[in-house]
C-alpha cells in the first residue's frame, strides 16, 4: 500500500490539486492500493491510516508529498511508521526532475533573459529541510542560465521572500520572477502574490514528472520492507 501523505490545507484549490496528484499516481500504477493521508489540518491523519493497514497485516509505504525533509517527515511520519511492516520514503525533493519542472514553470510564466529568479520555498526551522532547498537552488542555478537565481522563504529561514525580491532589485534586476517551490496553491502561494515580484510562476502540481517521483520514492522504500515469512 502507498500512503500519499501531504501537509493538509484549508484551501479548496490546494485540496483539489493534491487529490488530483494522488489520483494520477493511482492511475499510473493500476492494482496498487493508493490512499491519502495528512499530517495536519485534514483527515485522515497518517498515523491512523498506517495503524489501520498494519492491523490488517498490510505492508505500508508512506510517501511524503512534501518537497523537503523537515519536521513532518522526521517526526510525524517517522512516528506513524513505527507500526510493524511500515516504512517511510524520502521526501520528493531534492530531485533533478523537480528542477526541470521549476524550469518549465518559469518558461510558462514568461521568464526570460535578464530576469532575476527567486526560488520561493515554504521554509522550515529544521536545518535538514533548508539543506534540501539549497540543493535545489544549486541545481536550478546550473539549469537556468538566463539570469541570476537566489532563494527566499515563507517562514522558518532567512531571507524571507519579500527580502529576496528587494535584494534582487537592489542588485539591478529590472524584473523579478518567483519560482514557486510549492506543490500546490494555498496559503504560501497566496503570500507569494503579495511579495512584490513582477511574475509568480505556478506551483509544481499538474506536471507528470511528479507522479514519476512519487512512484520512484515508493519503489525505493519498498525495498526496505523486511521479507515475509513463507507460508
Amino acid at each position: 500500500m502507498l500512503v500519499a501523505c501531504s501537509h493538509g490545507t484549508d484551501d479548496v484549490r490546494g485540496r483539489h490539486a493534491i487529490r488530483g496528484l494522488v489520483a494520477s499516481v493511482r492511475a499510473a500504477r493500476p492494482g496498487l492500493d493508493v490512499r491519502e493521508a495528512f499530517v495536519d489540518v485534514q483527515e485522515p491523519r497518517v498515523d491512523s491510516v498506517v495503524r489501520a493497514a498494519s492491523d490488517e497485516g498490510r505492508d505500508v509505504v508512506v510517501v511524503p508529498l512534501l518537497l523537503s525533509a523537515g519536521f513532518h517527515v522526521h517526526v510525524d511520519i517517522a512516528a506513524a511508521v513505527a507500526a510493524p511492516r511500515a516504512v517511510a520514503a524520502h521526501a520528493l525533493g531534492p530531485d533533478p526532475r523537480l528542477v526541470e519542472v521549476l524550469a518549465r514553470r518559469l518558461r510558462g510564466a514568461g521568464a526570460g533573459a535578464g530576469d532575476a529568479v527567486v526560488l520561493a520555498a515554504a521554509g522550515s526551522s529544521d536545518p535538514r529541510a533548508a539543506r534540501d532547498v539549497e540543493a535545489v537552488v544549486a541545481r536550478l542555478r546550473s539549469a537556468w542560465t538566463a539570469g541570476p537565481v537566489t532563494v527566499g522563504y515563507g517562514a522558518g529561514c532567512a531571507p524571507r521572500v519579500p527580502e529576496a525580491v528587494a535584494a534582487a532589485r537592489l542588485a539591478g534586476a529590472s524584473r523579478v520572477v518567483l519560482a514557486s517551490y510549492l506543490l500546490a496553491p494555498g496559503y504560501f502561494h497566496g503570500r507569494l502574490l503579495e511579495a512584490g515580484a513582477d511574475v509568480v510562476a505556478a506551483p509544481l502540481v499538474g506536471d507528470g514528472a511528479l507522479v514519476d517521483v512519487v512512484l520512484d520514492r515508493f519503489d525505493e522504500a519498498s525495498r526496505a520492507l523486511p521479507p515475509r515469512e513463507p507460508g
